[in-house]
């Protein structure tokens, strides 16, 4: 299980990225060279056994009688246990 967290990160121009965070440290727009600030942690939390963020293109339901959603790069459901079908594109 990846034990990362990501966070959004937004510059004063509405510039947006997402990645890891280490506190203390600054992160720079190297384009605009504006700071960026810390806006929010992207779902899941950490630590997940996904490697997706919760958004529509990454999600599926599961199947089971919960109707949960999942991410697309699991292959157990984590509400129920239960083996998620292969995905199709």
């Amino acid at each position: 299980m990846p034990a990362r967290q990501l966070y959004r990160l937004r510059s004063a121009s509405h510039r947006e990225i997402i990645r890891e965070v280490e506190p203390g440290r600054n992160y720079v727009d190297r384009d605009t060279g504006e700071e960026f600030e810390v806006v929010g942690r992207m779902l899941p939390l950490a630590p997940s056994p996904s490697q997706l963020p919760y958004s529509v293109e990454n999600l599926r339901l599961c199947g089971c009688s919960l109707e949960q959603l999942v991410q697309k790069d699991l292959n157990d459901c984590p509400h129920c246990g239960r083996r998620l079908p292969a995905f199709e594109r």
